[in-house]
């Protein structure tokens, strides 16, 4: 998975990093004999150094946002999906439907009323599959294929006041 080779990536590079700072403390008590070459190609290193970090950063940055669930920003909502309106409350969802069938595109159009909410949807074993703001004045979009039959549930994912914690809703894919 993606996430094991980001790790494994990190950790190497922060080995890299204590063994450049092992290797100043334990040469720092030597005299130097002449400190313009040594200036020269610590100089020299850092920049081709600086050059290989940033284009390491590019290609990791551009590989591990391509996986990200963002399809309803790309602009390719399907024109079959199911729209189930949700609407945030302090503290509660009301939703158009509450039921759909395995292997719909859903699209929810979420708003609120009183104040900003993050809406998450959570798959039946409580994973996070989608998540979207709902905003006072704005209708913001989230398209999710469901292909496992369960209960889903919509939780806030913004702090919204003193029943935050309850903002929870259920709605059921069929089989």
């Amino acid at each position: 998975m993606i996430h094991d080779n980001v790790f494994i990536l990190t950790t190497a590079l922060m080995a890299i990093i204590l063994a450049a700072f092992l290797f100043v403390i334990f040469n720092s008590g030597k005299p130097a004999a002449d400190y313009a070459p040594a200036q020269a190609k610590a100089l020299r290193f850092r920049a081709r150094l600086f050059w290989v970090l940033l284009a390491a950063g590019a290609v990791i940055s551009v590989t591990t946002t391509l996986e990200l669930p963002y399809a309803a920003t790309r602009g390719n909502i399907s024109d079959d999906a199911i729209q189930i309106d949700v609407k945030g409350y302090q503290w509660f969802w009301e939703l158009s439907q509450t039921e759909v069938r395995t292997g719909d595109t859903v699209v929810f159009r979420v708003t609120t009323n009183d104040v900003n909410h993050g809406l998450g949807v959570y798959d039946p074993e409580l994973r996070l599959i989608g998540q979207t703001q709902a905003m006072p004045g704005y209708v913001n979009s989230l398209e999710l294929r469901l292909d496992r039959p369960g209960d889903y549930r919509l939780m806030c994912l913004e702090y919204c006041g003193l029943a935050h914690h309850a903002m929870i809703s259920r709605f059921t894919v069929m089989p």
